[in-house]
């Protein structure tokens, strides 16, 4: 007997709305990228890193109110490709109405990806290349084993360490943020 090998399915956007519907996925974490269907793992140190970042932004936005920071929200692209992320953090301008159900039809101004023990250097370029080609103004990998922090626009990059400042560009004017504040002792 010959086995064939299974065919990855790709799923249309409507396909994985409709997956994220089922009872057995009501509590789970799934990103759909470029048709593949994802399951997103944290650890608690992401938690607290997502947690301590939206902190900081929000912070800075009860003094400017710009806009709104939110963790794990769901986002696409306006036209659909495939993509439905859930990035770490995000902050989207006021310009942007509130999604109250399914994706929100955009790609937030600043997506912020901690990189898990399981994502590779290429995983998190790919998620930087992907949200900044999609409408992202900036970008900010968090790698929390080697504590820095590399920020991306499409025409700089910066990679930070402890002893640095995230300064919120262009997207979030005026915010400073040190690179230890994020990270806590372990």
């Amino acid at each position: 007997m010959v086995s064939k090998p299974l065919e990855r399915q790709l799923y249309s956007d409507d396909e994985f709305e409709a997956f994220l519907k089922l009872p057995e996925n009501s509590d789970r974490l799934f990103e759909l990228i470029d048709g593949e269907i994802i399951e997103k793992m944290t650890t608690e140190l992401h938690g607290v890193i997502a947690a301590l970042i939206a902190t900081f932004i929000n912070i800075f936005l009860f003094e400017h109110p710009i806009g709104r920071v939110a963790v794990e929200a769901r986002h696409r692209p306006a036209k659909p490709n495939r993509n439905n992320r859930l990035p770490d953090v995000s902050f989207v301008t006021n310009e942007h109405s509130l999604t109250t159900r399914g994706s929100a039809p955009y790609i937030p101004e600043l997506c912020i990806e901690i990189q898990s023990p399981d994502d590779s250097a290429k995983q998190m370029a790919d998620k930087a290349a992907f949200y900044l080609a999609n409408g992202a103004k900036m970008v900010w990998l968090v790698y929390p084993n080697k504590q820095l922090v590399e920020t991306l626009t499409l025409d700089n990059r910066e990679l930070l360490g402890m002893e640095e400042t995230i300064d919120g560009g262009d997207v979030l004017p005026g915010f400073k943020l040190d690179v230890r504040k994020i990270f806590p002792a372990v």
